[in-house]
């Protein structure tokens, strides 16, 4: 029983954690992964102590990188992967080694360490965090940009790297062994055969199990199942000596054109993202505070020197490389600046081989830690240094030279809107002109047809008088933007005070503004939204003229409760008051409706 006591406090101490600090880290724009690591620094031994063994914490706390891995190998394919082959082999391949290079000259020269010892710190420290730089990338959704892909490439061939360099540290450390060199080739036929029988397993055994277990139909028994293959998979890599990330990683590869990919996807998601958090938590609390106060210098002098090393040359590859522009290769650097998981594998080994002092090992992981923290700064500040050059629109002459005589309308906005508009004023040879700011919108409307359109901002006084607006029956305002489309009309009533405007609104709200400004304002989606209602009543059995007389109901009604609602649209709460009588009214309305048509049956 205390031990059950001792697991119940345990997860009571790691939520709450998670719960207070990762908001407030979300908040401040600091991102999922500070709030987790923070919180892992709080409840860890170097503050309150509340864990006592992070140890025992960060073994369970891997599944969380599993995890990510497995899911990462069924969003890809075989094929997916061929195609990246360039980016995964080739752009990794020269960061790993360029930086595993740099790194090791600077271990060696800088700070005398032996030339084993600087192998394995070079390459350590060239490794970035898988989860991290992922999870970084898909808060601020950037996994589908260019940086974005690229890092994905880098550290999927880092994860694939890591397992020959978790092996050749034995090799390293020992070459006093006589029997070193026989359990390294051993071992490497340990690696193979994993790997095979994973493949093997993958393509002959696992599409039949989830055929039957998908015929129960039982969802837990399901979630079993996705659990038990990549747990699996990870276990036996594991006894192999393989990463168990990479393990995992090729049994979601293996399932990536399987029928049931999707179902494995969303069994496993939510156990990702919960242990993918107590990973971070766990690094958190593995971090030798201690060293940081008595010691300062040397550790933030350390995890500088790592981001400023390897930033630079992370932006070199993305330039020369990945082909990426200088913003892009920016943030490929700051996503992948910092030190990885698998350097905390590495320099364990290390450490137990006795490749490094214990107390090495301590700074060593601090740093690591220090640099993932500091990430997150650096991704609120990378923005800031290449503000994008805002380059002057060039606009032909011939968009620019407004020429119209007195048109009757002017439209603002040639948009979704404001096409139809003008389409319907063409066919019947009502003369209007329309202005707007995209040039390949006007491009493209005049090239079917010749439509008189221009460039020209419809906020700018000049650009209205040359329009003619003064000579114009109606000005309709038809811009994708809401707040755009209230200046607008501010400006042409102050102009031109007894101008018919008709002025699209994206929402009530800004149907009372409008309507404050004495405009006709029309919502972008309820017309469309009213006959969307009125077929699928008509499918669900009413007649046509039933359905008619439905949404003609409706539509008198909500018109009548706008109108009311406009006189305290300022007050949500009476708002919400109107809104609840309305919707009790428009029930009874309904049902008025019905009782007498059922009379009119008999």
């Amino acid at each position: 029983m205390p031990h059950e006591g001792n697991l119940l406090q345990a997860a009571v101490v790691f939520l709450l954690a998670a719960v207070l600090t990762v908001p407030l880290a979300k908040r401040l724009q600091l991102g999922a992964v500070l709030g987790y690591l923070f919180a892992g620094v709080i409840i860890g031994p170097s503050v309150l102590g509340l864990i006592g063994n992070p140890q025992s914490v960060a073994q369970f706390s891997e599944l969380g990188v599993v995890l990510l891995l497995f899911i990462i190998g069924l969003e890809l394919s075989p094929k997916r992967l061929w195609v990246m082959r360039k980016a995964v082999f080739g752009v990794g391949l020269a960061q790993v080694l360029l930086t595993g290079l740099v790194m090791g000259v600077v271990a060696l020269w800088l700070f005398g360490q032996p030339w084993n010892s600087a192998i394995v710190l070079g390459l350590g420290l060239a490794l970035s965090s898988t989860a991290f730089g992922l999870q970084s990338l898909a808060e601020r959704k950037e996994l589908n940009q260019p940086h974005g892909r690229l890092a994905f490439a880098i550290l999927l061939f880092q994860d694939i790297a890591a397992i020959p360099l978790i092996a050749m540290v034995p090799l390293l450390a020992g070459s006093d062994h006589p029997t070193t060199e026989a359990q390294g080739l051993q071992h490497v036929l340990q690696i193979l055969g994993s790997i095979a029988v994973v493949i093997i397993g993958g393509r002959y055994l696992l599409r039949p199990v989830f055929r039957i277990v998908a015929k129960t139909g039982l969802r837990e028994v399901s979630t079993a199942t996705a659990l038990l293959v990549v747990i699996g998979t990870a276990w036996l890599m594991e006894l192999a000596g393989v990463s168990m990330a990479l393990g995992a990683f090729l049994a979601g590869l293996l399932l990536a054109d399987s029928e049931y990919r999707h179902e494995l996807e969303a069994q496993i998601e939510p156990f990702k993202g919960l242990l993918l958090g107590l990973f971070f938590i766990s690094v958190g609390m593995g971090a030798n505070l201690g060293l940081l106060l008595s010691s300062p210098l040397i550790v933030i002098g350390l995890t500088l020197l790592l981001i400023g090393l390897k930033l630079p040359l992370l932006y070199a590859v993305g330039r020369l490389v990945g082909d990426l522009n200088r913003e892009s290769a920016l943030r490929l650097g700051v996503v992948l600046a910092a030190g990885g998981e698998f350097a905390f594998v590495v320099f364990k080994i290390g450490r137990d081989q006795g490749l490094f002092e214990p107390h090495l090992y301590d700074v060593l992981v601090l740093t690591i830690t220090l640099s993932m923290a500091v990430t997150p700064l650096l991704l609120l500040v990378c923005p800031k240094l290449f503000r994008p050059k805002i380059k002057p629109v060039e606009v032909p002459e011939e968009y620019r030279a407004i020429e119209s005589d007195a048109p009757r309308v002017v439209i603002a906005g040639m948009g979704r809107m404001g096409q139809i508009v003008a389409r319907i004023l063409r066919a019947q040879n009502i003369s209007f002109i329309a202005l707007d700011t995209s040039v390949e919108t006007i491009e493209l409307t005049r090239s079917f047809g010749g439509m008189p359109v221009f460039y020209g901002d419809p906020q700018r006084p000049e650009i209205l008088h040359a329009a003619k607006v003064d000579q114009a029956e109606f000005f309709v305002i038809a811009m994708d933007d809401p707040e755009i489309n209230i200046k607008t009309a501010e400006l042409v009533r102050n102009l031109y005070p007894h101008m018919k405007i008709i002025a699209r609104a994206r929402n009530r709200q800004h149907v009372h503004r409008l309507v404050d400004l004495d405009a006709s304002p029309v919502r972008e989606t309820f017309y469309s939204s009213l006959e969307m209602s009125r077929r699928a009543l008509v499918g669900l059995g009413l007649s046509q003229a039933q359905a008619d007389a439905r949404i003609t109901r409706f539509k008198n009604h909500d018109q009548q409760v706008l109108a009311a609602q406009h006189a305290v649209y300022d007050d949500a709460a009476k708002v919400m008051q109107t809104a609840q009588e309305a919707r009790a009214e428009l029930a009874r309305l309904f049902e008025m409706d019905r009782l007498e048509e059922e009379s009119d049956k008999v």
